[in-house]
């Protein structure tokens, strides 16, 4: 909800290197184009978004809200829309039963014939699909073997609920205007540690049809996992791509310093690891990844969207989730840095990017147009109704997160998947930043006024996602960063730059640089700033743009560049404060629920890394 809202660009450069200000310039692209995208959605043909009514949202639904079409909420049945169509998306419901619990409702012989499936019906019947949940879920806590979940795994049901979700991922696939890959989930919970990946392919139903998506009743082990999918890739011809989601659950297994039996990683963990992992999910519905203010306690926007449950259900006291590092990604970033300089391989050099892991069948990231989680906290008065369920969390605590950004050449399967491959893509908390982060050792702060700046960038050094070799002698890396506002959203705070690196002693270290600012303010000698400032209006949810910029751009060099310190890199953007949904359906309520008001939703760079001789093995 803007009122008014324009203000000029206003472009500096970081006060610690003296750069003048820069006018912003009309830019022309080289042979990329962004492309934006949910690589996380669930329809009804997932056990937990059907039990929580979703019952009519499948895959075509999906496909046609992503594309702009108008189509029936499955919860409360009115017209929704998306504000702005989404490039591509990937349809990824829970290989755990997939389409089981849709099954079994619609009366399945199969199942229907099966004790369990009985019992599950009439649950069902009776109202009792929190039972059912619970159930299924305490079963991937304890390990699915001899239990009733395994029972219910019927391979028939899941191959005929697969076909029909490849399928509908044909029949939306239109190269060039909006591009569909095949994918799942597998939803590994050992010990509520949530280990889940989003898995999809670039290959079409002629090759997906011949495989049934790995599940963790299959195993829990993400080693196992990768053993599948280096099998199956083999066998077929075809690529995959495993994308790690809500780290900040993972009672810090997820980016863990040993592996699933406890040994210590090592260089063929690693390989495996990059091969099929590239990347991991930063920011969702549950929460943002990135890192949290305990393990970055410098960082003045490290809290945000903390979310602190864990899907376990098998006490009846709320579990609420820890702070270990193997939980966050910068801190995993870090880790990654150590195991290089030990192994000679980063388990942990992935790049980032958000999604939403809805289970309405519907993409919404945005505040103003928020679906919720799942289908029953889709309404203001619904958003309480988890709270029993889901182990103390609510639809109060939900994000309204988050898009993959992608630079690609073209909008196809072969394009964007390649894209994810080489780590060119960003995450966003939903906004549509435009952001370009490049590193190499010649930029000068002409380069940024280039009409041409991203084909200038491209030919002095590598775009997020890439890597540093050894320094030449006497330089230092430096930074070309582009950021843009959405056209439809909030302006610019501020550009930050992440640093993590190793001392002499081998420890790891962080520290966040503000390198570009809005609205003429410059960094104190400590490097920090004071506030953008704040326009939202908590009575109306309305907010202006008077603050903040439209565009801002920068040439960076690092001051405290050490060449024989092993580093990554990362830019994170920050919009001006805006009205948090929570916020805009507590006035629509007219009652206060006591959580945030406002947020700075911002873009995560995927890092670039600095790798100093001796070379990576």
């Amino acid at each position: 909800m803007t009122r008014n809202a324009s203000v000029a660009s206003i472009l500096l450069g970081t006060i610690m290197l003296a750069q003048p200000v820069y006018a912003a310039k009309a830019q022309s692209e080289p042979d990329k184009q962004l492309l934006w995208g949910d690589t996380h959605l669930h329809s009804s043909y997932s056990m937990d978004a059907y039990l929580f009514q979703n019952r009519t949202a499948d895959p075509d639904t999906a496909y046609r809200y992503a594309k702009g079409y108008p189509v029936i909420h499955p919860y409360h049945r009115a017209r929704v829309q998306i504000g702005t169509p989404l490039d591509f998306l990937v349809v990824a419901d829970h290989a755990e039963l997939m389409g089981v619990t849709k099954s079994l409702a619609e009366g399945n012989k199969l199942l229907a014939e099966l004790p369990v499936g009985q019992r599950f019906i009439r649950w069902m019947k009776e109202g009792r699909e929190a039972d059912v949940f619970r159930e299924i879920a305490h079963a991937l806590n304890e390990g699915a073997s001899g239990t009733p979940v395994e029972s219910l795994n019927s391979e028939e049901v899941r191959k005929t609920i697969w076909q029909q979700i490849t399928a509908a991922a044909e029949q939306h696939n239109d190269p060039g205007t909006f591009t569909t890959f095949l994918g799942w989930e597998w939803s590994s919970l050992p010990n509520a540690a949530n280990l889940h990946r989003v898995v999809f392919t670039a290959a079409g139903a002629e090759k997906g049809d011949q495989f049934i998506p790995y599940s963790a009743i299959d195993s829990s082990r993400p080693e196992d996992l990768w053993n599948w999918l280096d099998r199956t890739s083999k066998a077929l011809d075809i690529d995959f791509v495993a994308i790690p989601h809500n780290s900040n659950i993972s009672k810090g297994k997820m980016f863990d310093l040993v592996d699933s039996e406890g040994r210590p990683l090592d260089a063929n963990y690693a390989r495996a690891r990059m091969r099929w992992e590239p990347l991991v999910e930063a920011t969702q519905i549950k929460g943002d990844s990135e890192t949290h203010p305990l393990l970055s306690p410098d960082d003045a926007f490290a809290d945000f969207e903390s979310y602190r449950f864990l899907i376990d259900t098998s006490h009846s006291t709320y579990k609420t989730a820890s702070v270990p590092a193997g939980s966050y990604v910068r801190a995993a970033l870090k880790r990654g840095l150590q195991l290089d300089d030990q192994t000679g391989v980063n388990p942990y050099q992935f790049g980032m990017i958000g999604s939403t892991d809805s289970h309405t069948g519907l993409a919404s990231a945005e505040e103003t147009n928020f679906h919720g989680k799942s289908a029953i906290d889709s309404t203001p008065e619904g958003k309480s109704l988890f709270e029993p369920i889901k182990n103390g969390a609510s639809g109060w605590n939900m994000s309204a997160s988050g898009l993959a950004a992608v630079w690609a050449q073209e909008n196809t399967r072969e394009s964007i998947f390649a894209a994810f491959k080489r780590k060119e893509v960003y995450a966003t908390t939903g906004p549509r930043i435009k952001l370009r982060f490049f590193a190499g050792w010649d930029y000068d702060p002409e380069d940024v006024e280039n009409t041409n700046y991203a084909a200038v960038a491209y030919g002095k050094g590598v775009p997020m996602g890439g890597e540093l070799g050894d320094a030449p002698e006497g330089k230092s890396p430096s930074f070309l960063i582009h950021a843009v506002k959405d056209p439809v959203g909030a302006n610019l705070d501020r550009i930050q730059v992440i640093k993590g690196y190793t001392d002499e002693a081998g420890n790891t270290k962080e520290k966040v640089y503000n390198v570009a600012l809005s609205d003429e303010r410059l960094p104190g000698r400590d490097g920090k700033t004071k506030p953008v400032g704040n326009t939202v209006d908590i009575i109306s949810g309305e907010y202006t743009n008077d603050i903040g910029a439209t565009e801002l751009a920068v040439v960076w060099k690092d001051p405290e560049f050490s060449s024989n310190q092993y580093a990554f890199y990362y830019a994170r953007v920050l919009e001006i404060p805006t009205p948090r949904h929570t916020l805009l359906d507590e006035i629509a309520l007219q009652q206060e629920k006591h959580t945030a008001d406002t947020l700075q939703e911002r873009a995560y760079s995927s890092p670039i890394w600095y790798t100093p001789e001796p070379p990576r093995q």
